[in-house]
């Protein structure tokens, strides 16, 4: 397992009962192989056009569209009905109740901060399989949530992790191997095992980023360890440069909602945790001197319904950072106080 290496020695016997325990229970896929259809008759040479486009899961089979499905060179029209049937059979794609959705559910877990005042805010941290976006100006504590993050994913459960990789994307060059090593070294954990488990990737423009979240469900089947944490710092950078004007703003709506809706998707198919962080603009025109309007996250309603959980932050006392739900589906606006320091976030004084 991925996090086996950053077992410390002061550690080593509060955690070792635990990943006996998980190597006994071998935590089944999240997700079906795409090489398991060829059990209901698709052919070996079908496969692999699928896998070399991208289609590693009978799940992400299920997600796409036909008209996808038929772009592919070499696949007629019986043949993308035949593997669509087929995907769906092996997915159970369909109806379920409550209890039923509870039960597929059961592997869900909840990612911490390292604040737990935070986590507590979050209804006990990052969730799997849902999008938590993070927004704010600049030094609003965003770039450093998600090195921590980075970190805690890797640790055991009951340290709060996902015993999982990372993966991160970074598309405005703010990534720092070093304040990784600094928040490993905090949390008592080797910190080249911890820079070894995080995969990076320097993203330059918005094409570039939806070649990469390809990339990376490819890197999610294709590794030996799981994954648990996936990272985007920040989705709108690329997008803002790329698209300018209101000519253009149709356009950069329609591939936002593309890369959202992959997002969301690998969320579910991988059962991981997401977590990007957008930038705001300002709003002239929605104050005045004695009442300022806060700023406003930009991607527009697009990034908005995508989002399972969005949270605002904002700048506080020297290296206090304040969060606030600013919308979910399940929890209830609040606010806490968080503090940065050497070995990430902790919980600050109210």
């Amino acid at each position: 397992m991925a996090s086996a290496q950053l077992k410390s020695r002061a550690a080593e016997s509060r955690v070792e009962a635990d990943v006996e325990m998980q190597d006994e229970e071998e935590e089944p896929l999240p997700y079906n192989l795409v090489e398991k259809l060829q059990d209901a008759g698709i052919n070996a040479a079908d496969l692999k056009k699928l896998k070399d486009a991208g289609f590693n899961t009978s799940q992400s089979i299920v997600f796409a569209m036909r008209k996808d499905l038929l772009s592919i060179k070499g696949l007629s029209d019986q043949k993308v009905d035949k593997i669509i049937e087929a995907a769906r059979k092996s997915t159970h794609a369909g109806f379920v109740t409550c209890s039923q959705l509870i039960d597929k559910q059961k592997n869900k877990f909840f990612l911490s901060t390292g604040a737990s005042k935070l986590d507590q805010m979050l209804g006990g941290g990052m969730d799997s399989g849902a999008i938590t976006e993070l927004f704010g100006e600049f030094r609003c504590g965003k770039t450093q949530l998600c090195h921590s993050l980075a970190v805690m994913a890797q640790l055991p459960p009951t340290m709060g992790g996902a015993n999982g990789k990372v993966l991160y994307i970074d598309t405005e060059g703010t990534f720092r191997p070093e304040r990784v090593r600094q928040i490993a070294e905090g949390k008592g954990v080797s910190p080249e095992a911890a820079m070894d488990n995080i995969v990076y990737a320097r993203c330059y423009n918005s094409e570039h980023l939806a070649q990469l979240l390809l990339e990376a469900a490819a890197l999610m089947v294709n590794d030996e360890d799981r994954f648990g944490l996936l990272i985007v710092d920040s989705i709108m950078g690329v997008f803002r440069v790329d698209y300018s004007g209101r000519g253009e703003l149709s356009e950069r709506q329609q591939q936002l909602g593309k890369v959202m809706s992959r997002l969301q998707k690998m969320s579910e198919e991988f059962n991981i945790a997401i977590v990007l962080t957008n930038q705001v603009m300002a709003d002239p025109g929605g104050g005045c001197a004695f009442m300022p309007s806060h700023p406003k996250p930009v991607g527009g309603h697009i990034l908005a319904h995508f989002s399972t959980t969005r949270v605002f932050l904002r700048k506080g006392r020297a290296e206090q950072r304040v969060a606030k739900v600013f919308d979910s589906p399940w929890l209830p606006e609040s606010e806490c106080v968080f503090e940065i320091f050497a070995g990430g976030v902790r919980n600050g004084s109210d």
